[in-house]
């Protein structure tokens, strides 16, 4: 029987879990960092998501960027470089660490805000979580969790991902307007 993708209802464990990567990685990072993120569905009370915490850390400038590779590589961390998101960078979890995707952008950047305005955006509409789940949920069922199924299920979830993101773009100019 082939493994399906796992999409959970929103558990309120997952803050906890964030705060707790979050204060593993700080030490190493907090003098390089403007700050640490939660970000992605799991990060949306209500949401249902793939039970991995998304954590960016932001910076401020470039220049640190060597040298935040060489403090997260000694805590196990492996730099996969830029997933295909210019100004992102990628980084995959040491084994022993509890499951999650861990992010490099610059504070205020397209990917920094792609995740925040989606995120608090969609914090602030329990209508738009409830669809948005409903979709996952059943792309979920659909696809098996191999690198295809995966790809699969990205695919197909990316029309009302990107619907979702102008919106919330549009959200932060009306409000600054």
């Amino acid at each position: 029987m082939t493994a399906m993708i796992v999409v959970s209802d929103y558990n309120p464990r997952w803050a906890e879990r964030f705060e707790d990567l979050r204060q593993r990685l700080a030490p190493h990072v907090a003098d390089l960092a403007v700050s640490i993120e939660h970000v992605g569905s799991t990060a949306v009370p209500g949401c249902a998501a793939k039970p991995i915490i998304d954590l960016d850390i932001l910076v401020s400038e470039e220049a640190v960027i060597p040298e935040l590779i060489s403090r997260l590589a000694a805590q196990g961390y492996r730099h996969e470089g830029d997933p295909g998101i210019r100004g992102r960078e990628a980084f995959q979890a040491p084994p022993a660490a509890p499951e999650h995707h861990l992010y490099r952008v610059a504070a205020g950047s397209k990917p920094h805000l792609d995740h925040v305005l989606l995120r608090d955006y969609l914090r602030q509409r329990p209508d738009e979580v409830r669809r948005y789940s409903a979709l996952k949920v059943d792309l979920a069922q659909r696809f098996p969790a191999d690198s295809e199924g995966r790809a699969a299920y990205s695919a197909a979830k990316s029309a009302l991902a990107e619907e979702l993101a102008a919106k919330s773009y549009a959200a932060r100019a009306a409000g600054a307007s």
